[in-house]
């Protein structure tokens, strides 16, 4: 599960509570009353004690302490694991990964980790320095420094600049790498924090600028959690004016309790115009935007502004402004009064000033595409599709009243994603990668080419004996399900190869090829095979193939997975003694139900900071803001649904199962830790045999340094080989 941030070149909000890649219910209270136990509606099932709910609670440490000292024990003395540490240490510091760039002030920015800078540096070079081999980069914030110098585990979120010039930010910076945040005022010319700036304390919360001395906020405002959605997001936004006490903010928006959230934006044009809007999220997968106009930025002005609602259907998100344009992507279809159907994954514009309803369709997919996403420079819209689960790109140039689409030549069988846009110019950054082919930086918009790659990162394990191939599986109801398979050239069906799959199927993500060296080094060139699983649920052919596995048709998502498994051993493949599967979030979820629906078809399931107990999700963490997604107890049929296919209360003692390995994150304040504690101890209730580790840091993303990641990444490869590869 994800946050899906507006893109920081053109919104202001840090983070908007979206899942791949976002916050938690638990971790709101935590903030809210201090209490950091969890708290179910249903008895949880025997041998489950209560305690491994208090998160942080002594008993509930201690439990954690000696599961995690067993697991080492178990995984760390293979010799194996100094090995595939100090590997996936090498590619995880490698001074050969690409500087990924971001355009801010007429300057490119970047933020870097490596052995010497393991919480990382923020820093800045020109765009005629950057195309070069070796940049000259400037250090803005080094986050090892200020964490040393503050004594706190700072991991550095991402920054909010008031636009056009970027001068000023809000650089978020988190404590261990948790969702809630502390937003503190940065100069990014005087490289310094702003003396006596803007300061907003620890939480989960949205900030908009509106000037250099105002901003639009949505956060714990008294500290009790009343002003937080059930799901533990803003609903209350306020004006905060600088050197105003919080509690004089003035109110400018409320939405209701039972929202998702509430957050304010600020979206800016390359020809200088700005909106401020409003971002009402009813569910997880709706919103509704308005206008906020004639608002006071006096030092103690009450005029709190008007709100114009948009009319736009609810499942639309909002990619940026181009000449004054609003540009949305639309999840359903659209039809207005009189007018044509707008088809559901269209790309459209809509003049927020034209009372009229005229919207413009800028890009409609075919029956072979998917929008994927959209970003805008000064003149032209950036535009990246899927095409059979293969990613594409291309460029919008408006010509007189029409829009001309022009395809950029990029590598096939890759995933193609938008880096970065600028406003002031028509230079974009899009990032190019595919299982076998290292990432590559292109930049368009710069050249008369129109097309130019800058970057290739260097391979970081041997790829000359591997190939990537495109299969079909059919699912339980005769639907057709690809995957993509990475493997060895000239593997012959024997059923021996050892194959890791790994699936996800939810909230419209889609799983396309991705180079992940970790996996690389540590797996493939150990012989192994990769497989990666299209199912239902996600956004790999559109919104459609996502609805088709919402609440209670998910068991779909679920029958896909195991028909991929399934056609794996079919072909020879894998054996069941040679085939495993990997899931994180979300896709721990989809690794629980596999393990408890089909424990006959894996040999080594790792289930990754997962959703495990889905009877009482509502209740842990930020779970009811996924209700869209999962359904929810309170509802008869969808309660009735998630009984027959949440994994904690379907394990059962007269069945045998693989021994799982589980990881989570003490500090995971999205999904939380509960789920995979409870998880591993009703195994241990079952005498079922199981491997469980618990990072106290990381959060949800797991991501705070290298050396924690080597260390996760190390304990997985361990155990796959010894599963898998019994006899290296």
């Amino acid at each position: 599960m994800t946050a899906r941030p507006f893109r920081s070149g053109h919104f202001t909000p840090l983070k908007r509570p979206r899942f791949l890649l976002t916050s938690a219910v638990t971790g709101a209270l935590m903030l809210a009353t201090g209490h950091n136990a969890a708290k179910a509606d249903e008895p949880l099932p025997p041998g489950v004690p209560s305690f491994l709910s208090d998160i942080h609670g002594a008993e509930a440490m201690d439990w954690v302490d000696a599961q995690n000292r067993r697991t080492v024990t178990a995984l760390e003395t293979d010799p194996r694991y100094t090995v595939f540490h100090e590997q996936a240490l090498e590619v995880l510091q490698s001074k050969n990964r690409l500087d990924i760039p971001e355009f801010l002030g007429g300057q490119i920015w970047n933020f870097w980790q490596d052995a010497h800078h393991p919480r990382g540096i923020w820093r800045r070079t020109t765009l005629a320095s950057y195309r070069t081999e070796m940049p000259g980069w400037l250090t803005a914030l080094d986050v090892d420094a200020l964490a040393k110098k503050e004594h706190v585990n700072w991991v550095f979120q991402g920054a909010n600049c008031l636009k056009p010039k970027d001068r000023y930010c809000l650089v978020a910076l988190s404590d261990g790498g948790e969702d809630a945040q502390t937003l503190r005022e940065f100069d990014t010319q005087a490289r310094l924090f702003v003396l006596d700036g803007f300061v907003l304390p620890r939480a989960k919360q949205s900030v908009a600028w509106v000037n250099r001395d105002t901003l639009l906020a949505g956060r714990d405002w008294d500290g009790t959690g009343a002003t937080l959605t059930s799901s533990g997001y803003p609903f209350v936004i306020r004006r905060i004016i600088r050197n105003e006490p919080f509690d004089q903010a003035l109110e400018i928006y409320r939405g209701e309790k039972s929202d998702v959230s509430v957050d304010p934006a600020t979206i800016t044009d390359g020809d200088g115009n700005s909106l401020f809007l409003i971002r009402r999220s009813p569910t997880f997968f709706t919103s509704q935007f308005a206008i906020l106009s004639g608002m006071d930025t006096a030092f103690q002005g009450r005029n709190a502004g008007t709100l114009q609602w948009l009319p736009l259907p609810e499942k639309i998100e909002l990619k940026g402004m181009i000449h004054g344009l609003l540009v949305f992507a639309l999840g359903e279809d659209w039809t207005r009064t009189g007018m044509d159907k707008i088809k559901q994954g269209s790309l459209i514009a809509v003049d927020p000033k034209d009372r009229s309803g005229n919207v413009t369709v800028l890009f409609a997919p075919d029956n072979r595409q998917v929008l994927d996403d959209a970003a805008v420079t000064h003149n032209s819209i950036i535009v990246t599709y899927l095409e059979n689960v293969r990613g594409h790109a291309m460029v919008l140039h408006r010509h007189s009243n029409t829009w001309q689409h022009v395809v950029l030549p990029l590598p096939d069988m890759s995933s193609v994603r938008i880096i970065d846009t600028d406003q002031q110019s028509d230079a974009a950054f899009l990032k190019v990668e595919g299982f076998l082919e290292p990432p590559q930086i292109w930049l368009v918009g710069t050249s008369q080419a129109g097309l130019e790659k800058i970057r290739q990162e260097k391979d970081l394990f041997d790829t000359s004996n591997l190939a990537v191939e495109q299969l079909e599986a059919r699912s339980k109801d005769g639907t057709a399900i690809p995957y993509f398979l990475v493997r060895q050239k000239g593997m012959t069906p024997n059923g021996h190869h050892p194959t890791l799959l790994t699936g996800y199927g939810g909230f419209q993500i889609p799983m396309t090829p991705a180079y992940d060296a970790v996996l690389g080094r540590l797996w493939l060139s150990q012989g192994g095979s990769y497989a990666v699983a299209n199912i239902r649920g996600g956004g790999e052919f559109g919104p459609q193939w996502h609805e088709a596995a919402r609440k209670t048709h998910r068991q779909k998502a679920y029958d896909d997975f195991a028909s991929v498994g399934q056609d794996i051993l079919k072909r020879g493949i894998a054996s069941r003694d040679s085939l495993g599967i990997r899931g994180r979030s979300n896709g721990g979820l989809l690794m629980g139900v596999a393990f408890t629906q089909h424990p006959e078809l894996w040999k080594a399931v790792v289930i990754g900071v997962p959703l495990l107990d889905m009877i009482n999700f509502e209740n842990l963490s930020a779970g009811s803001s996924w209700i869209d997604e999962y359904g929810s107890m309170k509802n008869p049929e969808e309660a009735r649904f998630l009984r027959t296919i949440s994994p904690l209360q379907n394990l059962k003692a007269s069945v045998t199962y693989p021994e799982p390995f589980i990881f989570t994150s003490t500090s995971d304040d999205r999904v939380g830790p509960v789920h995979a504690r409870r998880f591993a101890a009703r195994l241990e209730a079952l005498k079922k045999p199981f491997l469980y580790y618990e990072d106290v840091e990381g959060g949800h993303s797991g991501n705070v340094n290298a050396e924690e990641v080597a260390h996760e990444r190390s304990l997985e490869a361990v155990y796959l080989t010894q599963k898998l590869m019994p006899k290296q």
